[in-house]
């Protein structure tokens, strides 16, 4: 049997790339409201315990910014603009990425079987340990987005729940953040 990597989060190590979340796109996406929610909560989590921020933008002359609901928590230098499927195939998100010193990137985003698997082999490929995101992933039907985490995950990359990224971040109830990181939590629940 193949045994699945261990990614252990610590928040100092840790980047979110929030991928192509955008209103065209948010249209036709199988339960999109979730993986706005979803990843709106994760964006607010990250801020609160500064994990940096990379977005992208697919083609944002066609299909729009990043999401109103998300576009408040995008952090400069972000977002990047890009026309390859896979976010490593912007040079400007992946010196933005190398210029972190991190090696840990969390993942949310759409499509799940196109970009979010492009950006998270190609990750892979470089090195970094990857985790993505289920409930903050989606693709046009539950077919497709079910298919790109079966492929998300035999590469290597490790799915995982955003609120138990959250808490792997936090690490104890006795984080100095705890309390308002219980907050977002209550908030989104």
């Amino acid at each position: 049997m193949h045994k699945m990597p261990r990614v252990k989060l610590d928040p100092s190590e840790s980047v979110l790339a929030v991928i192509d979340i955008q209103p065209v796109l948010t249209k036709t996406i199988e339960d999109a409201d979730r993986v706005l929610q979803r990843s709106a909560f994760l964006l607010q989590i990250a801020r609160l315990l500064e994990i940096p921020v990379l977005t992208t933008e697919q083609n944002p002359s066609r299909m729009g910014a990043t999401h109103e609901n998300l576009a408040e928590w995008v952090q400069d230098p972000s977002p990047f603009s890009k026309m390859t499927f896979s976010a490593v195939g912007s040079p400007e998100f992946l010196s933005a990425l190398k210029a972190t010193g991190r090696n840990k990137v969390v993942i949310v985003g759409m499509e799940t079987h196109i970009c979010v698997c492009h950006t998270a082999c190609d990750l892979l490929d470089l090195g970094y340990e990857v985790v993505v995101c289920p409930d903050a992933v989606s693709s046009r039907n539950m077919e497709r987005h079910k298919l790109g985490m079966e492929r998300i995950r035999d590469a290597g990359a490790v799915p995982a729940h955003t609120e138990s990224v959250a808490y792997e971040w936090l690490g104890s109830a006795e984080n100095p953040a705890f309390k308002s990181a219980l907050a977002i939590v209550k908030q989104f629940a």
